[in-house]
């Protein structure tokens, strides 16, 4: 699942995981932030429905990371202006102190032989006193995924090391596809 995959799915139209939309609590997770310079990276960024909200509420330091080349360019031509900064590039190789990592299921969508590299390096990316917020599914799939299932006990497992896991739980307000399948995260690194 390098590049290319990611790009023929955007090319092929192969985003059922895109809801069209801003993911309910991570929208209210924005709403209830007060400090509008925090700087904020969303990884695996997609359609970035969540930093086009966070350009609407006023934050000012936004910047999305795809590593789909195609997925990039639509989203700089749809950002342009705005400030928001988008790149293109491989997460894991990513350099750059944020407040704030918003995660809208990126985790899920990488190998489950990754996901303890995706926590050591998502502490790196993280500034003192900053936080890694966002959904994550808490469901298995029928068939090998992306995107790969997972759920609260392997969570807490794999973050609890390396992060204090300020909240881990069912998500009460997930888009009506996704109801009793997300959980919420607000994680600070140790």
């Amino acid at each position: 699942m390098d590049s290319q995959y990611w790009n023929n799915r955007y090319l092929n139209n192969e985003t059922g995981w895109d809801m069209g939309m801003v993911s309910p609590p991570l929208k209210a997770y924005i709403d209830q932030l007060e400090n509008k310079d925090l700087r904020i990276l969303i990884p695996g960024g997609g359609n970035s429905y969540e930093a086009d909200y966070l350009h609407q509420q006023g934050f000012s330091d936004v910047t999305v990371l795809d590593i789909a080349p195609v997925v990039a360019e639509r989203l700089r031509q749809r950002f342009e202006g705005t400030g928001i900064k988008v790149l293109e590039g491989d997460f894991f190789v990513h350099a750059a102190p944020y407040d704030l990592v918003l995660e809208q299921t990126f985790f899920c969508a990488l190998e489950p032989g990754l996901r303890r590299q995706y926590v050591l390096h998502m502490r790196s990316l993280i500034a003192p006193g900053g936080h890694l917020a966002g959904v994550l599914f808490n469901r298995q799939f029928p068939k090998e995924g992306p995107p790969f299932g997972g759920d609260i006990n392997e969570y807490r497992e794999i973050f609890s090391p390396h992060f204090e896991l300020y909240t881990l739980e069912a998500c009460y307000n997930s888009h009506p596809a996704r109801q009793g399948t997300e959980v919420f995260i607000n994680f600070i690194p140790k």
